[in-house]
C-alpha cells in the first residue's frame, strides 16, 4: 500500500507534527508539507492520483483541506483516509477514536475502515461541522499564539469575551428535500454537525453513518442571561434554554439582514445564503476502537 501523509508542520505547538514526521519515516510513509493555507488541498489532489491511503496530519482545518483535494479529483471512492491529530482542537480525530499521534499510525495500519458521511455546502465540504454566528466569529478572532499555548480553551475564552456585544443574525431555515420551513428568527449561533454532536447526551461524536445532519439553533437571548447560564458549557455539552434541535438530509439557511460568519471545520467564510446537505458514506476512513458506529439517537428522547 502506497501511503502519503499531508502534514501541517505548524499545527498546534508543533510538537505533534514533529513526532508525526519521525513516525511516518519509520512506517515508510511519504510526507508532504503544507506551508501555507490552502496548500494541503493541492498536495492531497496530487497525492490522490498515486496513493492508496492519505493521512491528514494537523487539526480539523488540515483534514478539511485534504478531503477537499481528494474530492476535487473525484477520488474519495479510491483513497482511504486517516487522521493524525497534531492541531489545536483535533475534534474529529477524537470522534473517530484516534487518541494520539502514536495511536494514529496504529489506526491507519490496522483500524477498521468505515464508510463515513460527508457534509457538502455550496460546492464545498465539511467533515466535522459547520458553525455560524458567535462561535465562528470568536474562532476567527482567536489569536494563533494563544491557541498554540492553551488549545481549545482559547476558543472558549474568546467566545465569552464577544458574547456581550454580539447582535445575532436574522435567519430563515428550511429543511429536507422539499425545503420545509423549520425555523425563523434571530439567532446567536447555528451549529451543523456531521462528525460532531452538540448537546444531548454529553458525547462529542455524532452518528457519522446515518446520512443525516444534526442541526442546532441557539436563539438570540439577552447577553447577560446567556453568560450567566454558563454559555460555553451549554454550547459544548448540555442543552440550554433558547435552543432548537433538528435532524435533516438537507438544509437551506438565508439571512435577512447582514451576512453571517461560518466556520467550515475551522475555515471561515461570510455568507447570506447557505445550502448544506449530506453525502452518505462518501469517505473511506480508518477509525479507532473507541469509535461508535451506532451512537445513541439524537436529540435525546
Amino acid at each position: 500500500m502506497h501511503r502519503v501523509m499531508v502534514r501541517n508542520p505548524h499545527g498546534g505547538d508543533g510538537a505533534g507534527a514533529a513526532e508525526a514526521r519521525e513516525r511516518a519515516g519509520s512506517h515508510g510513509i511519504d510526507v508532504r508539507d503544507s506551508t501555507e493555507p490552502g496548500e494541503a488541498v493541492t498536495l492531497a489532489r496530487e497525492a490522490a492520483g498515486e496513493a492508496d491511503q492519505i493521512l491528514a496530519c494537523g487539526g480539523d482545518g488540515t483534514l478539511n483541506e485534504v478531503v477537499r483535494g481528494i474530492e476535487a479529483v473525484g477520488a474519495l471512492d479510491d483513497v482511504e483516509l486517516a487522521v493524525v491529530p497534531s492541531g489545536t482542537g483535533n475534534n474529529f480525530a477524537r470522534n473517530v477514536g484516534v487518541e494520539s499521534v502514536a495511536h494514529a499510525f496504529e489506526v491507519a495500519e490496522s483500524g477498521d475502515c468505515r464508510d463515513l458521511d460527508l457534509g457538502v455546502t455550496d460546492g464545498d465540504v465539511f467533515v466535522n461541522s459547520c458553525m455560524g454566528g458567535l462561535i465562528a466569529e470568536a474562532s476567527e478572532d482567536t489569536d494563533d499564539d494563544v491557541k498554540a499555548r492553551i488549545g481549545s480553551l482559547a476558543y472558549a475564552l474568546q467566545t465569552l469575551s464577544e458574547a456581550r456585544a454580539y447582535e445575532g443574525s436574522t435567519l430563515e431555515i428550511r429543511i429536507g428535500e422539499s425545503h420545509d420551513s423549520a425555523w425563523e428568527g434571530k439567532a446567536m449561533v447555528l451549529l451543523v454537525g456531521n462528525g460532531r454532536r452538540f448537546f444531548g447526551d454529553g458525547r462529542g461524536q455524532a452518528d457519522i453513518e446515518d446520512g443525516r445532519l444534526e442541526v442546532v439553533v441557539v436563539e438570540d437571548a439577552p447577553a447577560m442571561d446567556f453568560l450567566a447560564d454558563d454559555a460555553l458549557g451549554r454550547l459544548l455539552h448540555r442543552t440550554p434554554q433558547h435552543v432548537t434541535q433538528l435532524t435533516t438530509t438537507e438544509l437551506v439557511v438565508t439571512t435577512t439582514d447582514e451576512p453571517m460568519s461560518f466556520s467550515f471545520d475551522g475555515e471561515i467564510d461570510e455568507r447570506s445564503h447557505l445550502d448544506a446537505a449530506i453525502r452518505p458514506g462518501a469517505m473511506q476512513f480508518r477509525v479507532g476502537d473507541a469509535y461508535e458506529p451506532d451512537p445513541p439517537a439524537w436529540p435525546a428522547e
